[in-house]
């Protein structure tokens, strides 16, 4: 079929079908329904000359020329989004645009939900999509299937851009109660204490992968998937836990809890932006970005001691 009798709007259905492998969800995922993404499956099928979706079971799976085009259809997909958006003027006061930011629940919290209001005053239309960092943020984002991601300098990809959003320091956190806090925090004071470690889908976070490779002595009594959770564990226990501190005072007030100055050696994290090469152009991708760097500048105090 001549490029000048393709529909390239079927591309991105392609693509939702490749990675779904259920019309149902490919359909959800364009606001479309379900007797139009079939139709657009059908379209396609008959354009490429391929079956594509076959039934096996209760569900479809991709043929072998499928799946080999898979690769081709979302660099294709990304290339035109960023052709578009690129000679496309951004107004965020009429843009319906949606980006996809891979972030952990501690940005989310200090960093995202204070922006949400200025956000949604000047862009109303504008939609946010936050999903958690995993083994596979770089190459989302190499496929263009991120717009940012937000993580510390040592998760970054070597091959796109990235810029510093702040620095944070470790703090150690724990029930006010806790008789530990009677006296100075003192390495052995911290030691003597069972701990609360954060993993998120199974990667050590910037702490625990510092800690580990060092001389890491800590008795981890509780994991958490989050680092939200780890100040709710902590009231009625002797448990103790390094937290960013950013967070550990946005908690302090709620709970009755105690902070104090880390007494083991943390280097300071630097919380980096990132995001596609050829996406450093685009009038909107250059209006996030620029909220989120004025959002992280603010100041946010600091700890005596």
């Amino acid at each position: 079929m001549r490029l000048d009798k393709f529909d390239l709007n079927l591309l991105i259905a392609l693509e939702l079908l490749l990675e779904e492998q259920n019309v149902t969800r490919a359909a959800q995922r364009l606001n479309l329904t379900q007797s139009a993404m079939s139709a657009a499956l059908a379209r396609l099928r008959l354009a490429l000359n391929d079956e594509l979706l076959v039934p096996h079971g209760r569900r479809m799976v991709a043929t072998p020329h499928a799946l080999a085009l898979a690769p081709q259809v979302s660099e294709a997909v990304r290339s035109l989004r960023a052709l578009i958006s690129g000679a496309t003027a951004f107004d965020p006061a009429t843009s319906d645009r949606r980006f996809e930011i891979a972030a952990s629940d501690y940005i989310a919290t200090i960093l995202l939900s204070p922006l949400l209001p200025q956000l949604k005053t000047e862009a109303p239309n504008v939609a946010i999509n936050v999903v958690l960092p995993t083994r596979q943020t770089s190459a989302l984002l190499e496929d263009g299937k991120l717009d940012f991601q937000l993580t510390p300098e040592q998760f970054l990809s070597a091959d796109h851009p990235s810029e510093l959003l702040f620095e944070e320091r470790h703090v150690v956190v724990g029930w006010s109660g806790n008789p530990v806090f009677s006296g100075e925090m003192t390495e052995e004071a911290f030691h003597s204490c069972g701990h609360v470690a954060v993993r998120i889908t199974g990667v050590p976070s910037f702490a625990e992968r510092h800690l580990l490779a060092a001389d890491d002595r800590r008795r981890i009594e509780v994991t958490a998937p989050s680092f939200s959770l780890v100040p709710w564990l902590l009231p009625g226990t002797h448990l103790l836990a390094l937290m960013h501190e950013r967070l550990a005072r946005l908690f302090a007030p709620l709970l009755p809890l105690e902070i104090r100055p880390a007494p083991i050696a943390m280097p300071p994290m630097r919380e980096m932006i990132q995001y596609h090469a050829a996406r450093a152009s685009d009038a909107g991708m250059i209006w996030f970005k620029d909220r989120l760097m004025a959002a992280a500048r603010q100041d946010h105090g600091g700890l005596a001691g």
